[in-house]
């Protein structure tokens, strides 16, 4: 028997490595989406840092929510798997129609899912649609600056077919089904899973990948950042945004 997909969900997987400063933004952020048919699967790298706990006590907090029908789930990893094996872990647990990416530090805009569902049903050739985004230092989420890396149509297969990067990860809504034809993050590029994930998607010469003009993301400078252990300390040109 052969995995159905929900028509019209939307799996938002996001991981918590000890991002707990982070968290109450990121969920609001979530909550008030425009889109209503989206189930949230939250994947808890082992943190030490109290994220977990937080996580249990802001959904109690939002009972009300759960009663409306709305999936939140939660899953604790035993072990720190590294954000490769702890996205994918959220990955099979998602049962949506299309897989939404969202990193734990950062923000989504309100009409994020219901601009790339529309986007993605009208344009069914497309598997992997990003989004533009806006970049703010922790503290100053009201001073946002544009990003100038991103690429649109037909310029993206060609990025990617030489090998550069321009889709933010962490804007990333794709079908289901490119989940379960190709699997999700490897470990194979320590530090640049995100951008072994999108090319993969992206075959040399495909046109199977879109970003939005839109502004629907907002991506947080900070000084825990992941990616600043492997890209240094300023906002880099391939957009490593984990």
């Amino acid at each position: 028997m052969s995995f159905q997909r929900v028509p019209g969900l939307v799996s938002i997987v996001t991981t918590v490595y000890n991002k707990l400063p982070y968290l109450e933004e990121c969920l609001t952020s979530l909550l008030k989406q425009t889109y209503s048919s989206w189930e949230l699967i939250l994947i808890d790298d082992a943190s030490t840092d109290g994220s977990y706990e937080y996580v249990m006590n802001w959904l109690n907090s939002n009972e009300p929510l759960l009663r409306e029908g709305k999936g939140i789930y939660t899953l604790r990893l035993p072990r720190n798997a590294g954000y490769a094996g702890a996205i994918t872990a959220g990955m099979y647990l998602a049962k949506g129609e299309f897989i939404a990416i969202q990193d734990a530090d950062d923000l989504s805009h309100p009409d994020r899912l219901a601009r790339q569902v529309r986007y993605l049903k009208d344009n069914p050739g497309i598997d992997l649609l990003g989004s533009n985004y806006e970049v703010f230092e922790d503290g100053h989420p009201e001073r946002r600056t544009p990003v100038h890396w991103l690429k649109y149509g037909e310029q993206i297969g060609k990025v990617y077919a030489k090998g550069g990067h321009c889709i933010c990860h962490g804007t990333a809504m794709f079908r289901g089904t490119v989940f379960d034809r190709i699997g999700g993050h490897t470990r194979r590029i320590e530090g640049a899973e995100d951008y072994e994930f999108i090319a993969k998607v992206i075959k040399p010469g495909a046109r199977n990948a879109a970003n939005l003009r839109e502004v629907l993301y907002y991506y947080r400078k900070h000084q825990k950042q992941r990616s600043r252990n492997y890209f240094g300390k300023s906002q880099n040109e391939h957009g490593h945004e984990t």
